[in-house]
């Protein structure tokens, strides 16, 4: 079903605030019902009170240009949850005194799609108002569903402010797209949580002052948030519960631990352990003790690390310490990445853990590493030389009369697909940067190698 929400306007210089579940048909929603839930009671009413985004929200920034501008205008917000899409769906309304509505992609189809677009018509013919349907997951939305809003977006009867939490460029269709600005919104930042909370503690729409929270319980709220204000305020909501419920004013760290059911791990995701926690997760897994991996691994998941944080440094320790005595773990540490990406947390623990045993149980050989290294050092210092002439471009005008690839010998007209020929420029030829070792996958690899390199190098 999809619920129009009370109508708006500005009333000396102050937006008027509007929130899900406000039905002041004709008026102006100004009051927050004090039974909502905190998150929905601190929703920001202007673009001003939007806390991070800064690169969508800035002076010039895109978003603020358009909503300032009030020109007519179709959005696709991707990002991760808790990071304000529905927010800037009701800003911008707010803010170009439109008439909102919402839908949700999981309990909406193609008839209730029409019926918002033959309202916003009326609206739009009648009283000269435009509309914002914000359509909430919408790569939930089949093909048919999002053609359905095409006719409505290009003659714009609606804005369309469409939020998603996974890739538009796969999930969205490329009319819809083209039609559309796409703006990539970030987890907010540690101070931008720490901000949306102090807020929520002092505000008239907020807790008003009614308690006090200490500096371990706001760390903790922190972490647990991973960069959504939504989750850091439905547990600070939760935590000041308990607290009144026990008779205190203050959210202590026992109180809001026992109020969110997460204890509290003693790690600084911005100082010292952050950095010793992550180093001794590669070194565990670097020497092959899986369990000590998973340890450090769990640390890092229940102190709300960013978990891309994590898949970056799996995807590194795959080439850097596995290599090729093991090609299947570069794989599996991207595909943990893409499929936290794709899953989200908490869930998202599941395929990082199976990577983190995939890499520590796996052989090891730090031959690539080696490679790359001695092969940069070699170009820093100035090995290099000509390109040979056989392996020069020849495909433009007057590269043959050059000489370029005309002594070249392609490997696939030969029995063996090998040839003996100069690749490397002068000054390294019979370099050896790539030394395998005997370990794994790279064992046979070793002795293919030895082969390889006596047939090329054969009579120089």
């Amino acid at each position: 079903m999809w619920e129009p929400s009370a109508s708006h306007e500005r009333r000396e210089g102050t937006v008027a605030s509007l929130f899900d579940g406000a039905d002041d048909v004709g008026g102006v929603a100004d009051a927050v019902d004090p039974g909502a839930p905190l998150a929905v009671r601190m929703r920001p009413r202007s673009l001003d009170e939007v806390v991070g985004q800064q690169h969508l929200l800035g002076p010039r920034a895109p978003l603020r240009r358009l909503v300032e501008a009030d020109e007519p205008m179709s959005l696709v917000l991707y990002g991760p949850p808790g990071t304000g899409k529905t927010t800037l769906a009701h800003v911008v309304s707010l803010a170009t005194k439109r008439q909102f509505v919402q839908l949700s992609a999981l309990d909406s189809g193609v008839k209730e799609v029409r019926a918002v677009i033959q309202a916003a018509k009326r609206e739009l013919t009648y009283a000269g108002r435009r509309t914002v349907l914000f359509i909430d997951e919408v790569h939930r939305f089949s093909k048919t569903q999002q053609d359905s809003l095409l006719s409505a977006v290009e003659d714009r009867i609606v804005s369309l402010v469409a939020a998603t939490t996974e890739n538009p460029f796969f999930s969205v269709v490329s009319p819809l797209l083209s039609r559309s600005l796409v703006l990539a919104l970030q987890p907010l930042s540690d101070d931008d949580v720490r901000t949306v909370l102090r807020r929520a503690l002092t505000g008239e729409r907020g807790l008003a002052g009614a308690v006090t929270l200490t500096d371990e319980a706001e760390e903790h709220l922190v972490r647990i948030a991973g960069g959504d204000a939504r989750k850091a305020l439905t547990a600070m909501e939760s935590g000041a519960g308990a607290a009144q419920g026990a008779g205190s004013a203050v959210v202590d760290l026992a109180t809001l631990e026992t109020a969110v059911a997460q204890a509290a791990v003693r790690y600084d995701r911005q100082g010292d352990q952050h950095y010793d926690v992550a180093s001794a997760l590669i070194k565990s897994i670097r020497g092959s003790d899986v369990d000590a991996a998973l340890h450090y691994l769990a640390r890092m998941v229940e102190a709300g690390e960013d978990p891309r944080f994590i898949a970056r440094r799996l995807v590194i320790s795959a080439s850097e310490d596995i290599g090729m005595a093991d090609p299947t773990a570069l794989p599996t540490a991207v595909a943990a990445m893409q499929a936290v990406q794709f899953i989200g947390m908490p869930e998202g623990h599941f395929p990082l853990a199976q990577a983190v045993v995939h890499l520590a149980t796996a052989p090891k050989s730090n031959a690539v590493t080696v490679a790359m290294g001695e092969s940069v050092a070699d170009v820093r210092a100035g090995l290099g030389g000509p390109v040979p002439a056989g392996l020069r471009d020849a495909h433009y005008p007057g590269a043959k009369k050059l000489g370029h690839g005309t002594t070249y010998r392609y490997p696939h007209d030969t029995p063996e697909g090998i040839v003996a020929q100069q690749y490397p420029p002068d000054a390294l030829v019979g370099r050896d940067y790539y030394r395998p070792t005997t370990r794994g996958a790279e064992g046979p690899l070793a002795a293919r190698l030895v082969k390889l390199r006596a047939i090329l190098r054969r009579g120089r």
